[in-house]
């Protein structure tokens, strides 16, 4: 069966509700994107006041061929904000995730022509809330391997960007790359995908000191895994809060993230 006919098939499965196109439950052929972490990835990008001010730049535009797993366990046409369902009882907006979906179908380095994010992040969460038998880590390889049923794609990466929450107390920071590596191995093989793709954000800011920032960014810079690559935010632009990006800083990110992805990984798989 032709890509074409895979995506003429696709598109004819299509409903409506209200102004989102929900698929449901399907085994089209997807390349598949975990988005986890904390708020950043979540996006806060044009969030200020506890507001969303609903700007969507052209780089995260949606596509019938960008979709998002849903909190329900759906496939829909994929907007902005990805976390609404998700990072729940905060406010979202703008995050990395449609840009770098974007990027990629605009490489025609896909596989299948079709995109799927599972996001999972949850904003405020330190590195302890994401070790294995933890609710967020239960929820991520749940959420991963629902995305997968009835051999409706497969797992290309997934893209972390977390740790701001640990700048706050030195132990924390000091201790960060060891429960990071272990959290990289356990989802290697609780999701069977011993070379799994693992991209992580190098930290822009954090709620801690500057000299904890500064250990937990070392601290991710210093791991050298062969599937770990490192993205870094640091000197992109801030909100108002000095903690979160601001809705270009997000797309510049994405744009990273999918060169870091183009560049080191899509070549085998």
């Amino acid at each position: 069966m032709s890509n074409m006919f895979k995506l003429m098939t696709w598109f004819s499965m299509l409903c409506v509700t209200g102004s989102t196109l929900v698929l449901g439950r399907n085994n089209t052929a997807k390349d598949i994107f975990i988005l986890a972490g904390q708020s950043n990835m979540a996006g806060r990008g044009g969030v200020n006041h506890g507001k969303w001010d609903g700007n969507i730049p052209p780089e995260c535009k949606p596509k019938r061929s960008i979709l998002r797993f849903t909190a329900n366990l759906d496939w829909e046409v994929a907007r902005e904000p990805l976390h609404v369902d998700i990072d729940i009882g905060k406010v979202c907006g703008v995050g990395p995730g449609m840009a770098f979906a974007n990027e990629i179908i605009r490489s025609h380095r896909s596989r299948t022509g079709i995109i799927g994010l599972v996001p999972c992040a949850v904003g405020g969460t330190s590195i302890n809330k994401w070790g294995k038998g933890s609710r967020l880590y239960d929820q991520l390889v749940k959420r991963a391997n629902e995305a997968l049923k009835d051999g409706g794609g497969t797992i290309r990466a997934i893209l972390w960007f977390q740790g701001e929450s640990d700048t706050v107390n030195k132990d924390d920071a000091e201790t960060y790359k060891g429960k990071m590596v272990m959290l990289i191995e356990d989802l290697c093989l609780d999701l069977n995908l011993p070379s799994l793709p693992f991209i992580q954000v190098v930290l822009a800011s954090g709620e801690g000191t500057i000299t904890n920032i500064e250990m937990v960014r070392k601290a991710q810079m210093g791991i050298k895994m062969k599937n770990v690559k490192c993205v870094d935010a640091k000197g992109l632009p801030l909100n108002a809060d000095n903690l979160h990006l601001t809705t270009m800083s997000e797309v510049k990110l994405g744009l990273k993230l999918a060169y870091a992805f183009l560049l080191s990984f899509s070549q085998f798989h």
